[in-house]
């Protein structure tokens, strides 16, 4: 009798562990993060809490709008995703980059870099209002990242080749980090650990591994000689990192923990923004038309989807009379791909069911868009980069 039932225990104990690895929740596959990080909910897939609607009470009583740097008129513009319509515009600092989301989801920060000039800033809003606050002076704050346990705010320097780590709330420095084979560090993004993260190098060709721990540079990794790599983008899973690169007209594949190129994904001509949908299964590649860093308007932009599991593309979206699709980021329902024209003047909205877009027209060279609020527990930075 004892020795059945012990083998019969034995046989369910198999059973319920087979279960567990095929779901993916077995113990073994725990991801063991950096210090203060929350812990991974699903190592399989690292984007399960910025799932459809998946908000979390931190972004309670947010308006539901899309924020628009623009470049060159030196605003923002704010669209009601429900009406398509413009329902706000204010000035900011100079040259706005980029609207990014804090680590707490509590403000959005536009990055104005002042390009060419020293008064670089950082403009609040608060997403409960819509309205900016008073800014910030921040040295050439072109992008914006995280560090993944909250603490710090990683602005990038993209002038200078370096990474300055400030306290995330107040914007005080705390240290900077040179990284100087990284000509024009601009895009980042983080390991499912947060032992590291990958920036890269537009105007060098490469990408730079960072040690987060330790901040400290671990090496650099050559794509292309004369590659212009743009945003980064990390598999559900973790294992590869996507570096759209925009004179390739396509998207890099990299191993990010032995730092090797695995494969290349063609997709459109001037391949720079990337966005993984709701539920993990695509990631949407923003091609904007152009290999120049100023290009024509009306060109041949367009969308393509990479399915995570071919690492294929299984769709491409022309934008009708053209356009330059830059960045951006995706609805919390996952029905649309919001993002920039750049060349263009306009934003562009494509349904993610059936590729249709919708057109309205902003300021002058929008950039770095943010869709608000945005599911996930926190945010790493960029337009939204959610956890």
């Amino acid at each position: 009798m004892k020795c059945d039932r012990f083998g019969r225990l034995a046989s369910f104990a198999g059973a319920v562990l087979a279960s567990l690895c095929v779901t993916g929740v077995a113990l073994a596959q725990t991801v063991t993060t950096v210090p203060g990080m929350p812990p991974v909910s699903n190592p399989n897939n690292m984007y399960s809490d910025a799932g459809l609607n998946n908000f979390s009470p931190n972004v309670a009583g947010a308006l539901q709008r899309i924020y628009v740097p623009n470049l060159r008129s030196n605003d923002v513009y704010v669209i009601d995703p429900t009406t398509f319509q413009v329902v706000d515009r204010f000035p900011v600092g100079r040259s706005p980059q980029h609207v990014v989301p804090s680590w707490d989801l509590k403000t959005l920060w536009v990055t104005n870099n002042a390009e060419g000039h020293n008064d670089g800033s950082l403009t609040p809003i608060n997403p409960l209002t819509g309205k900016p606050g008073k800014e910030v002076m921040v040295d050439d704050p072109y992008n914006m990242y995280f560090t993944p346990n909250g603490k710090e705010a990683i602005v990038v320097a993209e002038a200078h080749a370096r990474l300055d780590f400030r306290d995330a709330h107040s914007m005080a420095l705390k240290m900077s980090l040179q990284v100087p084979e990284c000509k024009g560090i601009n895009h980042a993004d983080f390991s499912i650990d947060g032992k590291y993260a990958i920036f890269t190098c537009e105007f060098g060709g490469k990408v730079a591994k960072i040690d987060m721990v330790n901040q400290k540079v671990v090496g650099y990794l050559e794509l292309h000689k004369g590659g212009m790599p743009q945003d980064i983008r990390v598999s559900p899973d973790g294992k590869v990192f996507y570096v759209a690169d925009m004179m390739a007209n396509g998207v890099y594949l990299i191993d990010g923990d032995s730092f090797k190129q695995i494969g290349f994904v063609k997709t459109g001509i001037g391949t720079h923004g990337m966005y993984p949908s709701r539920d993990a299964t695509k990631l949407y590649v923003a091609n904007r038309g152009s290999n120049k860093v100023h290009g024509p308007a009306h060109g041949p932009g367009s969308v393509s989807v990479i399915d995570f599991a071919t690492r294929k593309v299984v769709a491409n979206w022309p934008i009708p009379g053209g356009g330059s699709p830059d960045m951006g980021n995706v609805t919390a329902d996952g029905k649309y791909l919001w993002l920039s024209g750049r060349f263009d003047d306009v934003v562009y909205a494509f349904d993610t069911t059936t590729g249709a877009v919708k057109i309205i027209k902003v300021g002058m060279e929008p950039h770095g868009l943010a869709v608000w609020p945005q599911p996930g527990r926190y945010s790493l930075g960029h337009t939204g980069i959610m956890r």
